[in-house]
């Protein structure tokens, strides 16, 4: 048991696929763990332990934000020994280059942050992905005939903001899109010698204004889902 999860001893699996959303991690355990148990409901944050196609695996929320996945994956790689978290997320894209339903396999992720600089002393502003996993994802897109493209993101402290225009750290490291965690996610495996990667469903197109509604979503993040199940069992 951890301050925030409160999980016992041995019912966190090695890899964990973590969405932001409760509920999203909710209906993935529903939908595809067998035996699925809610191992840990602290602050309404569900955690829950299963198994796909015979071998474990731990969906748990991260919630939004940097202090929050950072708290949550700290937690998971150090009190309960986690070797992988895949965030599974939506995102914004800045360019029309992306289209609605597009899945990123992210390889880096740029931010203003000041979050791994004080976390753990990390200079860079922008962080690649951590260990095998992306590789991984990128292989099982394939096997599944999946085009998960391998791009940049900006990770935003920001959700609203008043400028309008493309942030410029986005522009000098070529993010056509953005969300808000995978920055936290790799500062902190990469101080700690773990694996990390982050899929993301491209949910909004910033300059056209189109976006999945909330009754797509669900068919929607269905192929990334899939995806990160199918991956996290690879070398399990």
């Amino acid at each position: 048991m951890s301050i925030h999860i409160s999980a016992g001893k041995g019912e966190i699996a090695k890899v964990v696929l973590q969405p932001g959303d409760p509920l999203r991690a909710q209906f993935i355990a529903e939908k595809y763990l067998e035996n699925a148990e809610l191992v840990s409901k602290t602050r309404g944050i569900f955690y829950y332990t299963g198994f796909y196609k015979g071998k474990e695996i731990t969906v748990g929320a991260s919630g939004m934000g940097f202090p929050s996945i950072g708290i949550y994956s700290f937690e998971l790689f150090t009190e309960y020994e986690v070797d992988t978290i895949i965030r599974i997320g939506t995102c914004g894209a800045y360019s029309t280059d992306l289209k609605l339903f597009d899945i990123l396999n992210v390889e880096k992720a740029a931010s203003e942050s000041t979050y791994a600089k004080y976390a753990w002393g990390i200079e860079e502003e922008i962080l690649s992905h951590q260990g095998t996993i992306f590789n991984t994802l990128n292989r099982t897109a394939g096997e599944l005939a999946l085009e998960a493209k391998s791009i940049n993101v900006h990770s935003s402290d920001i959700f609203y903001r008043k400028d309008p225009t493309v942030p410029a750290i986005a522009g000098k490291y070529n993010c056509p899109a953005v969300e808000m965690e995978a920055f936290g996610l790799f500062a902190n495996a990469q101080h700690l010698g773990k694996n990390a990667a982050t899929i993301l469903t491209v949910t909004d197109i910033i300059p056209t204004h189109e976006k999945i509604s909330a009754g797509e979503r669900e068919r929607a993040l269905r192929p990334m889902m899939e995806l990160a199940l199918e991956s996290a069992i690879k070398g399990l």
